[in-house]
């Protein structure tokens, strides 16, 4: 093929390349260049304007706000415990599924079901299944509790929604890292005599942690940045007490008006949640070169 041949397709390439890279641009980078130099300005007005230069004190405003720590705690609470029992959750699941099962297809089938549900639908869902003056969940107990009446009941439920929802995401990935795993050496474990107990966490739990860190990484972000579930079934309430930094960045921006700090926020939820991936593929790292 002749240069002049080749030279004249890659520009064709670029030209048919080039609408994608304009909504790229305008979608993502552009957007994401404008929240970061607006981190360093005192912006408090969606109207454009000359805005006095704050430097990192939008930063430092997070970690003087009294209302920060409260929410940091919501969202670490709720990262800590959905991730947990979706990934002991998703575990059984993926075990079950893995199982020599009749109509395997159809359990397939149902248990994704939850997680092809939009958040928003999953979260109005629960919303009704937790009221207290009608919801079906008083009915099938025989209660007339206020699901989401405290705050702390009100956050456990709202993890109670996602954990239905995601739980089935994660047993397909678990699922798939044990269909990697040779049915000979879980055989071999067992005729040398290991319990079932022993066969799986001396040899399942170890050949799965390359599934369990990616499971545990893309939850965990999810989890840290949890916002639509919230909003659709508290609203941050009652008394804040479901408020995650997520939300708080949402009320700060567009709420209160204060882009700057807003953003200044948003900023600081992707430094913790890629200082969290990376400690998550470290320590997987660590455990490959060491054997584990």
């Amino acid at each position: 093929m002749r240069p002049e041949r080749v030279r004249g397709e890659g520009r064709f390439a670029l030209f048919l390349l080039l609408p994608a890279a304009i909504v790229v641009f305008g979608v993502v980078l552009y957007p994401v260049v404008r929240t970061l130099l607006m981190s360093f300005y005192d912006v408090d007005s969606a109207m454009p304007g000359s805005y006095p230069f704050a430097g990192l004190g939008n930063y430092a405003k997070a970690f003087q706000d009294p209302s920060f720590y409260p929410v940091l705690g919501h969202t670490a609470y709720f990262t800590i415990v959905s991730t947990v029992a979706e990934l002991v959750l998703g575990m059984g699941v993926a075990l079950l599924l893995n199982a020599p099962l009749r109509f395997k297809w159809l359990w397939r089938s149902l248990v994704v079901l939850p997680w092809a549900l939009p958040t928003i639908v999953n979260g109005a869902l629960w919303r009704w299944i937790d009221n207290g003056q009608y919801g079906v969940l008083n009915q099938l107990l025989g209660t007339e509790i206020q699901w989401l009446g405290s705050p702390f009941l009100a956050l456990n439920m709202v993890i109670v929604a996602d954990v239905w929802k995601n739980t089935s995401i994660v047993a397909f990935f678990l699922l798939a890292g044990l269909q990697t795993i040779p049915a000979e050496i879980r055989e071999a474990a067992v005729m040398d005599g290991a319990s079932t107990w022993r066969t799986f966490w001396s040899v399942v739990v170890p050949l799965l942690k390359p599934s369990i860190a990616v499971v545990l990484v893309l939850r965990t972000i999810e989890a840290f940045k949890v916002f639509d579930i919230v909003y659709v079934m508290t609203g941050g309430g009652p008394a804040s007490g479901t408020q995650t930094v997520a939300f708080y960045t949402y009320l700060q921006a567009f709420s209160n008006q204060l882009f700057g700090y807003g953003s200044a926020l948003a900023y600081l939820i992707v430094i913790a949640v890629g200082a969290l991936a990376m400690f998550y593929l470290r320590l997987l790292r660590q455990n490959q070169m060491a054997g584990v």
